[in-house]
């Protein structure tokens, strides 16, 4: 089933997705010869992997910009408040600070067979894509969810992210709500003009082929991949690969001081290349997922993203 809806009008103050041409999907536009100019931003992730105490989002604002980066990736679950005087402090501080908001990073999960759950988890999608909008950020992460059939995220890992469906139940059908689940925010987003970035993680978009298989569903400016460079744990080049014509928006993992739950040993001058060959132009936002202290971890993998754009 390919799905197409009209696309509502998105107001010119929205961002990135507000300046693509209303007939093109997001990856259309990626073919298309123009400078190259890739920014590094980076995610407040990088600075709390939650952990009890959250890290301040003023300080990963402050800190991007003392180095330089052009923008923050916020994570949603490590805002203080979902108040507007908060949003508003976060949007003013980063404008005086030069620093660009790049996206809201959130959790969501579509794999339920119980449809008032679903429901929930699209009202959670919708009210962060208007609180994306509050911020003035362009983008939101989302997620396609899992089964859960492994309720421990460590033990999960140490699965290397697979796991069965709920007895009585397929992939199909995960695909299916999960298809479902994203057109129903889709409206909201295509109103808004925020660009919702589908990551490959955990779940269904364990594999490429299953990220290409939820977008393929849709036609639409307001929706394409976010290219997670740490989360294919086998022959990760051939994944990117797959993955790169749809980018959107591109999360770069390092693992200074040995991973959080597994350590990849990634070539950023090839990942950077791959990109360049599909004419990528937009955001690499670093996520520090290492245990050595962001301080450090923070400069070093910057240095080391900057090299790979050299």
């Amino acid at each position: 089933m390919r799905i197409h809806r009209e696309q509502s009008p998105i107001p010119a103050t929205a961002g990135v997705a507000a300046r693509l041409p209303a007939e093109a999907h997001p990856a259309e536009t990626q073919t298309q010869a123009r400078p190259d100019r890739i920014k590094l931003g980076v995610s407040s992730y990088s600075y709390w992997h939650f952990k009890e105490k959250k890290y301040p989002l003023e300080a990963v604002i402050e800190d991007a910009a003392r180095l330089g980066i052009d923008g923050v990736e916020i994570l949603h679950e490590q805002m203080e408040s979902e108040e507007a005087s908060y949003l508003s402090k976060l949007k003013r501080l980063a404008f005086r600070q030069g620093v660009d908001l790049l996206c809201l990073s959130i959790h969501q999960n579509f794999v339920s067979p119980d449809a008032a759950v679903r429901a929930a988890q699209i009202q959670h999608t919708i009210k962060c894509l208007e609180i994306a909008y509050h911020l003035g950020i362009p983008s939101i992460r989302l997620n396609s969810g899992r089964w859960k059939t492994i309720s421990s995220f460590d033990e999960l890992m140490a699965r290397r992210g697979i796991e069965p469906p709920i007895p009585g139940y397929r992939d199909d059908d995960a695909f299916d709500w999960c298809i479902d689940c994203i057109q129903k925010c889709l409206v909201r987003a295509e109103s808004l003009g925020i660009l919702m970035a589908l990551e490959n993680h955990w779940g269904l978009t364990y594999h490429p082929e299953g990220v290409l298989r939820i977008l393929s569903a849709f036609q639409s400016p307001c929706l394409g991949a976010l290219m997670d460079t740490g989360n294919f744990l086998e022959a990760p080049y051939d994944k990117l690969r797959l993955l790169a014509p749809m980018a959107v928006y591109v999360h770069a993992k390092t693992y200074y001081g040995g991973g959080e739950w597994y350590t990849l040993d990634l070539d950023y001058r090839r990942i950077v290349a791959l990109l360049r060959e599909v004419n990528y132009t937009g955001y690499i936002s670093l996520e520090c997922e290492g245990k050595e202290d962001a301080a450090t971890a923070v400069p070093k993998s910057i240095a080391l993203l900057r090299d790979a754009l050299q």
